[in-house]
């Protein structure tokens, strides 16, 4: 029930936010970039404390030290890159793509794992929606002219 309500108050938060970004797509691009960065600034972060302190014997070089970050900075990176994300509406889509989801959401296979012939059937299919739909707009447009006149 909590986390319901967290969730709801998340998805409401998101869709204002989006929903007054998208009228500025450059405001709303330069911070879905940022927030990209520091999720994986952290993400990198993160990895170079883990190899150094379980994997790595002697002095090694990696992207951060140990004695110039607390350890807590690589995750907190992600935690904020991650929100900035949500907030916005863009954790999903930059990571996984529209199509996936939207796929998933049809139970549709992956291109991969269809077969050549359920993709030339979709083809198909599709190609005759387009023909259904261009002889609707024809039909439309000659009752448009006939009721012109």
């Amino acid at each position: 029930m909590f986390f319901k309500k967290i969730y709801n108050l998340g998805d409401r938060l998101e869709d204002r936010v989006r929903g007054k970004l998208s009228h500025y797509p450059i405001i709303y691009a330069f911070i879905g970039g940022t927030g990209i960065i520091i999720f994986w600034r952290g993400v990198w972060h993160t990895m170079d404390y883990a190899m150094k302190l379980f994997f790595t014997v002697g002095d090694s070089v990696t992207s951060t030290s140990l004695l110039e970050s607390p350890w807590w900075d690589g995750p907190l990176s992600i935690v904020i890159g991650a929100t900035l994300l949500l907030i916005v509406g863009l954790f999903v889509s930059s990571f996984i793509g529209n199509e996936i989801v939207i796929s998933g959401l049809k139970k549709e296979k992956k291109i991969v794992e269809k077969t050549e012939k359920e993709v030339e059937d979709e083809i198909r299919e599709n190609n005759a929606i387009k023909r259904e739909i261009h002889e609707i707009d024809g039909r439309l447009k000659r009752i448009e002219e006939s009721l012109k006149k």
